[in-house]
């Protein structure tokens, strides 16, 4: 019997009035939007325009969610197309159901056309939006939490997911793997931070480490799930899918470090230009405050340069010295002095 487990939530949607908001789709929702944010902040510091990331996001994120769909519709189609079942459940994202590979692969594209809207290369965009990626994955993934799905095998531990009878599944306590992805992708986020101000990546670096140490922890995660999945040579299609993606990413990393070293100095065209004259404009104001404060003004910055004009006029007059009333080498060493 176990004494302590992480329970399950008795429904996966709160109805707000006549509004149904569904746990899933409102944690997909959350985290696109914290990819977006922490990307543009990103984003910024590299040099690029503030919404130049949101605006590019309006690309990617439909595609991503319609290739995470469709990725998960065909190596899953016999829950849509066998017999039985309903194809019309095919396009029902709320009630779960977006592959990660389909998601990144269709969101690139849809990525690479609003990149190419904007003049801005692809890459960097990525490297940007990289941890922030990772990020909303980790929010993604209690979205499965909220629909008791992909689970672990069972167990004792106290940190067990606690699974409530239904037609799909059994009750009992299961590893809870949703949670284990959740935090794999806070730390791989964490990581890209640090490797991208450590080593300053550029050129899609920043985004394969994404891809390499995601798939690194995927590939143990889904070894323990229990839900029904296509095996090819014993191990689970993710699984296969999660090495050859792995391996891609490292093989970028290695090939673009020694084609392309260091990081790209101009992300977007222009952005630095425009905040070139915003700091011009800035130290203007600076100046002006500076001498309001000291109570300079034009008049007086006028006065004083005329004084400074006939100080140096008096300087540059000769002395006129008496010879009579001092001995002459007094004088001649006077009018020397001056010269």
């Amino acid at each position: 019997m176990n004494l302590a487990f992480i329970p399950s939530p008795s429904t996966g949607v709160i109805d707000l009035g006549p509004i149904p908001l569904r746990g899933y789709a409102f944690c997909i929702i959350i985290g696109v939007f914290v990819a977006v944010w922490f990307g543009n902040k990103r984003w910024i510091a590299r040099g690029g325009r503030a919404g130049t990331v949101a605006d590019i996001a309006v690309w990617a994120v439909p595609f991503g969610l319609v290739g995470g769909r469709l990725y998960h519709v065909i190596t899953d189609y016999e829950l849509y197309f066998g017999d039985g079942q309903n194809w019309v459940d095919a396009f029902k994202v709320w009630e779960g159901g977006l592959g990660i590979w389909g998601a990144i692969s269709l969101g690139a594209v849809g990525a690479w056309i609003g990149c190419r809207r904007r003049g801005i290369p692809l890459p960097a965009w990525a490297d940007a939006l990289a941890p922030g990626i990772a990020f909303a994955q980790a929010i993604g993934r209690w979205g499965n939490w909220f629909n008791q799905e992909l689970y672990g095998r069972k167990t004792d531990l106290p940190w067990g997911l606690k699974i409530s009878e239904a037609p799909n599944r059994v009750a009992g306590i299961y590893h809870p793997t949703f949670l284990y992805e959740s935090l794999w992708c806070v730390g791989v986020a964490l990581l890209v931070i640090w490797a991208d101000r450590r080593f300053r990546l550029g050129h899609g670096r920043a985004f394969a480490l994404y891809v390499a140490a995601y798939c690194t922890g995927r590939a143990w995660i889904e070894y323990m799930r229990v839900d029904e999945a296509h095996h090819v040579l014993g191990l689970r299609l993710n699984v296969w899918t999660a090495i050859i993606v792995f391996a891609l990413a490292v093989t970028y990393l290695v090939i673009s470090a020694k084609v392309r070293p260091g990081r790209e100095e101009i992300v977007e065209p222009g952005a630095a230009d425009e905040d070139g004259d915003a700091g011009t404009g800035a130290d203007a104001v600076t100046d002006a405050e500076a001498d309001a404060k000291d109570g300079t003004t034009d008049a007086t910055k006028a006065d004083l340069v005329k004084a400074d004009a006939t100080e140096a006029d008096r300087a540059d007059e000769p002395v006129v010295t008496d010879a009579s009333d001092e001995p002459e080498t007094d004088g001649a060493a006077r009018t020397a002095g001056t010269s």
